[in-house]
């Protein structure tokens, strides 16, 4: 969060990815006191939208700011120390993908994200979810259970991205079933859904954007030829005159 929200400040945007220099008509901030007595003394909440000054962009991120209240000669506290930042929107980690990418997907995976601290056991079954409705939408496969969709799915991908694929659904199983010995704890360490989450992000990238692409190019392709036979025709139509 910025220092002073008069001043203007370098700044990159968590959407577009391009560095930029906020100025106070990107950004509306607002600061709440507490100052009902407490064992923890006063403390104020801040808030700050910043709107990306990139006009093909323009979307909101969305930073809150937890810090001491120091006393003001008898008026309004001033905003003391910082104790805790957190960034609510986008949520943290989480990488920006195209919106052709279905909604309740990104959901899924953004929250896996937002998770992977707290509870990894979760992050690993929101990040089984992702991958069950990559399936369903992407190759429309659709079987009883997970474990038939991937089987279904290994003469589609290479061995090796098939094999990491069943990885996350038996990670995943952990988080989502009870294991028959309920005695037995096994646990799912931050990293480890870090690398599930990962994976998904390797799979939006080689499934739904390397699909966005190719089709892009060879429209771009078709789009060409098309022009270029528009002119050898009205050339033809000048000679034949």
């Amino acid at each position: 969060m910025p220092q002073s929200r008069y001043s203007s400040y370098s700044w990159t945007c968590p959407y577009c990815n391009k560095p930029t220099t906020v100025t106070s008509q990107d950004r509306t901030t607002d600061d709440v006191f507490l100052n009902v007595e407490n064992s923890d003394g006063e403390r104020c909440l801040s808030t700050a939208f910043i709107v990306c000054p990139n006009p093909d962009c323009k979307k909101f991120t969305l930073v809150v700011r937890l810090s001491k209240a120091e006393p003001n000669a008898g008026s309004r506290p001033k905003v003391g120390d910082e104790l805790r930042t957190w960034q609510l929107v986008p949520p943290p980690g989480a990488k920006i993908f195209p919106d052709y990418i279905p909604g309740p997907i990104l959901a899924d995976y953004r929250e896996a994200c937002l998770i992977k601290e707290l509870s990894p056991k979760a992050s690993a079954t929101l990040a089984r979810r992702c991958l069950q409705g990559m399936i369903h939408d992407y190759w429309g496969l659709e079987r009883p259970s997970l474990k038939k969709e991937i089987d279904a799915l290994k003469d589609k991908v290479d061995s090796l991205t098939w094999s990491a694929i069943d990885a996350v659904r038996k990670v995943g199983n952990i988080g989502a079933h009870m294991a028959k010995k309920t005695n037995v704890i096994i646990d799912i360490e931050p990293h480890e859904a870090e690398l599930l989450i990962g994976l998904i992000e390797r799979l939006f990238e080689d499934w739904y954007i390397g699909r966005a692409n190719r089709l892009a190019h060879l429209q771009s392709v078709v789009d060409l030829g098309q022009s270029k036979d528009k002119l050898a025709k009205a050339e033809d139509q000048i000679e034949n005159v």
